[in-house]
């Protein structure tokens, strides 16, 4: 399998990144075009969000042909240059497989809609009259998760989108198509496969109302969910290739067998329970302070429970469905360089696979759009109705999506200070911060202590020290919630990571000499890095390397 321990994954919005036709929207050739800098990173693989042809209800996750390329985006000839050149700088292409379900307007979906039995098996429909739906589930995106079709008196089953139609993964032909998408993409030279939301692929084979909740509990980590996993992977052969799997409402259990190498399955997964504690009961749209004791405890829960049983994590604050995380756990305005590198740190010194987002690397924040004509995302119109319904004012609605929106990651890369931060030259497809002419890739070019240069040395850092990618892992500090401190142990060699998770200085239990390490990362100026530690400054990180004789 390949070196996934080692590896740090840049994930690019194809959409948003750059655009070098000068349409408003991002494209393939933007992403060919900016490869010098990506290289220049330090990372391992691109992981693109879908570019397939589609309708883009759903910005790309709503695929009508997994093998052909969207023409907003570019050509086929496009993507097997990005390939190329790719790998002429060391990089591979990781592709999005949004496998859980298809477009409606997917071939196979039309051809179930004009009654063809064999296509309709490829969905999961039911019947039952016009006014009740066969369970009461709920839609990821609000409202009810099943579709009437008059012509067929039936309803189908979409978790997400009513445009995203579920797949019937028990019908056999279903689960060869699939298999034939990523033979055709693993031939073209791809190195990595991202699978969306593939824990909830496997439904239950009978359907019943959910009455403690909006009905995840029985179709997340279904009942076939590892067998269909194993059968992709062994009948496609990708075990040779970096591949990770979106767990959505996932267990750890559940992440052991799906990444431990074992079982045959995927490299790593991404889990998403640490990014809900500001989700005041469990729901995203209802927003509260970071619960930072909560945050620790889930970190060691995963990372010493994947250790024990041989998994592994992707490991991540940012993505093209979460909002920025300096504007969400760290500070944009004051210490806004400071709590960019501290949280950076927290996450690449970990055990697992690191993650960067397109702009992350950056430091950039949360997009503070004041109208809704301003959003684009499918999820963030639908509950800014709801939240009005629910008796919100339209300014309670707008301030709840300039913390929740997706748009908040989607907004384009800030490459300089120009009218259009570089990424275009006419006015982008969504709104671009009014920050840009802060924070873009040439000013902190030129900047020796920026979030950039700091990101490429804590990637470095991964690829010089194996206690990074392979050593034990042990927290300290468990009772100070404002700490987030851990230590990496392999044979002889330790490294201590301290990250103040505030803005006011706060007290070590205990001091920390500095004298036989060494300070491999600093996110304060040069110089402040003290002989012993007993306290640290607001959003103060350290990375102490020691090597014992």
């Amino acid at each position: 399998m390949a070196d996934f321990k080692g590896s740090t994954i840049y994930q690019i919005y194809p959409k948003s990144f750059y655009d070098s036709n000068h349409d408003g929207v991002g494209d393939i050739r933007g992403v060919i075009e900016k490869l010098d800098y990506i290289q220049s990173l330090g990372v391992d693989l691109i992981w693109s969000t879908p570019f397939f042809v589609s309708p883009l209800n759903d910005n790309g996750y709503d695929v009508e042909d997994y093998r052909k390329i969207h023409p907003l985006f570019g050509t086929m000839e496009d993507v097997e240059e990005l390939i190329r050149e790719a790998e002429k700088r060391g990089m591979g292409l990781m592709l999005d497989m949004v496998f859980n379900h298809t477009s409606t307007r997917h071939e196979w979906f039309q051809r179930a809609l004009a009654g063809e039995k064999d296509y309709m098996d490829y969905y999961i429909f039911r019947d039952g009259g016009a006014d009740t739906p066969p369970t009461n589930w709920q839609s990821k995106f609000g409202g009810s998760a099943w579709e009437y079709v008059p012509s067929l008196k039936k309803w189908y089953l979409h978790l997400f989108d009513v445009t995203q139609a579920d797949l019937n993964w028990e019908n056999p032909k279903v689960r060869e198509e699939l298999k034939e998408v990523i033979r055709f993409w693993k031939k073209k030279g791809v190195k990595g496969f991202r699978f969306d939301v593939v824990n909830l692929i496997s439904k239950p084979k009978i359907f019943e109302d959910d009455n403690e909740g909006d009905g995840r509990r029985f179709y997340s980590d279904g009942p076939h969910v590892h067998e269909y996993l194993k059968e992709l992977v062994a009948d496609t052969g990708i075990g040779d290739l970096i591949t990770v799997g979106e767990m959505s409402f996932t267990s750890l259990d559940h992440c052991i067998r799906y990444s431990s190498p074992e079982e045959k399955e995927l490299s790593m997964c991404f889990n998403f329970h640490h990014l809900k504690v500001d989700y005041r009961d469990g729901n995203k749209w209802a927003l509260m302070r970071p619960d930072y004791r909560k945050l620790k405890e889930l970190f060691e829960t995963w990372q010493t429970g994947m250790e024990q049983e041989n998994g592994w994590n992707a490991v991540f604050w940012c993505n093209h469905d979460q909002p920025r995380i300096v504007s969400r756990f760290g500070d944009e305005k004051k210490y806004w360089k400071e709590s960019a590198k501290m949280l950076a740190a927290c996450i690449h010194m970990l055990r697992g696979t690191p993650y960067v987002f397109q702009g992350e690397e950056l430091g950039m924040t949360n997009t503070g759009y004041t109208d809704i004509s301003e959003y684009r995302d499918v999820e963030s119109i639908h509950y800014y109705h709801i939240l009005l319904n629910e008796g919100k004012s339209r300014e309670e609605a707008l301030q709840i999506l300039r913390q929740r929106s997706r748009d908040n990651s989607r907004s384009p890369m800030q490459w300089d200070f120009g009218t259009y931060a570089g990424f275009s030259e006419q006015e982008p497809w969504i709104k671009i911060p009014e920050n840009h002419k802060k924070i873009n890739v040439a000013a902190e070019e030129a900047d020796p202590d920026s979030i950039l240069h700091y990101y490429r040395k804590l990637i470095s850092l991964r690829k010089q020290y194996a206690v990074i990618r392979e050593g034990a892992i042990e927290f300290l500090y468990r009772e100070q919630p404002e700490i987030f401190a851990y230590r990496r142990l392999l044979e002889g060699e330790e490294l201590v990571v301290l990250n103040n998770l505030t803005d006011r200085e706060v007290v070590l239990p205990e001091s920390v000499s500095c004298q036989n390490s060494i300070c491999l990362l600093h996110n304060y100026p040069e110089g402040l890095c003290r002989n012993t530690l007993e306290t640290l400054r607001p959003y103060e990180s350290l990375v102490l390397f020691k090597r014992y004789s």
